[in-house]
């Protein structure tokens, strides 16, 4: 896989904002990607050393659509951990 195919987007919340002060960032990922997979990748892309990497596969809830039943889909996130010191920039693009 590719690498800008495994890491899809950053995910920027509260909660994540919260999490980037502790060295952990989010990111949604390809849900056939595998933790070794996504740790290489965010080295790679971003040039830091990745601790850890924990994954969450959020199940797609049920929504009405303008009346009709529909399902939103399911989506895999990665949490990773950096190392002490280093840090991503998710606010400017990538060169």
């Amino acid at each position: 896989m590719h690498i800008l195919d495994i890491l899809r987007k950053p995910l920027i919340t509260e909660k994540n904002a919260r999490l980037q002060e502790a060295g952990q960032y989010a990111f949604e990922v390809s849900s056939e990607s595998t933790k070794p997979q996504i740790k290489a990748a965010v080295e790679t892309l971003f040039g830091v050393k990745v601790l850890a990497v924990n994954t969450v596969l959020t199940k797609g809830k049920t929504k009405r659509f303008k009346g009709r039943p529909g399902r939103r889909s399911d989506v895999k996130k990665a949490y990773v951990r950096l190392a002490e010191g280093q840090s991503i920039d998710l606010t400017t693009g990538l060169s």
